[in-house]
């Protein structure tokens, strides 16, 4: 789910959007059953793989439903969802992320799940997600999984090696400058980060939530915050680690890649949780030298967010007509067992992480998990602090980004580049509507 689908939604030909069936809570197959559409955004083949399994599973059970099962290219994603939906044709399930169920509930899209699911279902859900799928009271997604945006990787050997000690990672942004400093070292450097305009639109939402414990925008969406002081402690950390020659200058990868700790080139990385992934998959030899830590906290409070939660959800059209029997299945899948979930957990090789108390309870005693060398820091340290990525456009996302990359290359100096947020943040929202339509 190499990310990050606020950013990479790119816009497909209009003549293809609408080739494939949508609302089919009505219509029935050749053996009597209805048939619920679910569009599955296409992620990892394992977790393709892993999907069509338990569609499969579940249709076997049914004598009066199917699950029909059409998996949709991310790049083409927002547009044929569009056109199903403009033509009357939404698929009665469907992925959708966080960042997209406030959005989808102000323009009618989503059905409330609270009168289609057990109360019990959403008491499962831990606390500091519950708000992800909530939207004035009523849920309108079941959460299927976390992904922290920002994990601190680090080289056991080279930390080591350097001096430093690799059982007790840095608490503050000063302690982690000075670890990226000692472990510059050669053609190696300290660490990696984000460094262009939009890969720190979005990575930075953790730091940014640690830096003022806010975002840029004030509750109401009515004006910008850019220019509070806090914001620019940010910066300058920023600045310092790309000035300093600390993180390579001229990165091949975005932030979401994690190849260039994978090969070597850095010792330390500013990665998600889903790099596990490609480290276990494609950089084998370098997991056992690797540890995981939160990353530092500005003050060293670890308790303070320093990575925002995305993920992914299944959703319920609203105007299907098979409100009740897509819910079922979402209950199934997401909701049920929490044996079935737990299988995805291991399964995705634990780079992605659970919403339920009783699947956390259920990789407790799995062996797997419990032996897995990240899981546990992930899970304890990380997610438990985690916060929501933000439901306002794009644009005020990117704008700081922008700000941020202006100022750790020196485009221009740290108020300046605040205030220019500050002034695009602030057209965005008068050009948009924005002031007073923050979800509740």
């Amino acid at each position: 789910m190499r990310r990050r689908g606020i950013v990479l939604l790119a816009i497909a030909a209009v003549t293809a959007s609408t080739a494939l069936s949508g609302c089919g809570g009505g219509s029935e197959d050749p053996a009597g059953r209805t048939t619920v559409t679910f569009w599955q955004q296409k992620f990892e083949d394992y977790q393709q793989a892993w999907f069509k399994k338990h569609v499969d599973a579940y249709n076997a059970t049914q004598d009066k439903v199917k699950i029909d099962l059409q998996v949709v290219p991310a790049d083409t994603w927002a547009q044929k969802l569009k056109a199903a939906q403009a033509a009357g044709k939404a698929p009665d399930i469907a992925t959708t992320s966080y960042g997209n169920v406030a959005p989808g509930v102000a323009q009618g899209q989503f059905a409330s799940l609270d009168e289609l699911l057990p109360a019990e279902a959403f008491t499962d859900v831990k606390d500091n997600v519950k708000g992800f799928v909530t939207v004035n009271g009523k849920h309108y997604a079941y959460p299927m999984l976390v992904e922290p945006s920002t994990v601190l990787y680090y080289r056991t050997d080279l930390v080591t090696a350097a001096g430093l000690d690799p059982n007790s990672p840095p608490k503050t942004w000063a302690d982690l400058v000075q670890w990226a400093t000692k472990l510059t070292k050669g053609n190696v450097k300290g660490m990696t980060i984000a460094s262009a305009g939009p890969d720190l639109g979005w990575s930075s939402w953790g730091l940014q939530y640690n830096a003022c414990g806010r975002l840029p925008v004030n509750d109401d969406w009515s004006k910008s915050t850019a220019t509070e002081p806090c914001f620019e402690k940010l910066l300058d950390f920023y600045k310092t680690l790309y000035s300093g020659g600390l993180i390579p200058k001229t990165p091949k990868v975005g932030y979401a890649d994690g190849a260039p700790y994978g090969q070597g080139e850095v010792a330390m990385m500013a990665g998600g949780s889903w790099v596990i992934g490609q480290l276990k998959n494609d950089f084998k030899a370098m997991v056992p030298k690797t540890a995981v830590a939160a990353f530092p906290s500005f003050d060293g409070d670890a308790t303070k967010t320093t990575a925002t939660l995305g993920g992914w959800t299944l959703t319920v059209d609203a105007k299907s007509k098979g409100k009740q029997q897509a819910a079922d299945f979402v209950k199934y899948l997401l909701a049920g067992d929490p044996a079935l979930m737990a299988d995805f957990f291991k399964t995705s090789g634990f780079s992605k992480y659970t919403v339920r108390t009783s699947v956390d309870q259920a990789l407790a005693s799995n062996p797997d998990a419990t032996s897995d060398p990240f899981m546990k820091v992930i899970s304890e340290k990380v997610v438990p602090f985690g916060r929501q990525e933000p439901a306002y456009p794009w644009d005020i996302s990117l704008a700081f980004g922008t700000a941020i990359e202006s100022a750790m290359k020196g485009k221009a100096d740290v108020p300046t580049s605040l205030k220019t947020a500050a002034a695009a943040i602030d057209d965005v929202i008068k050009k948009q509507s924005l002031a007073g339509t923050a979800p509740k």
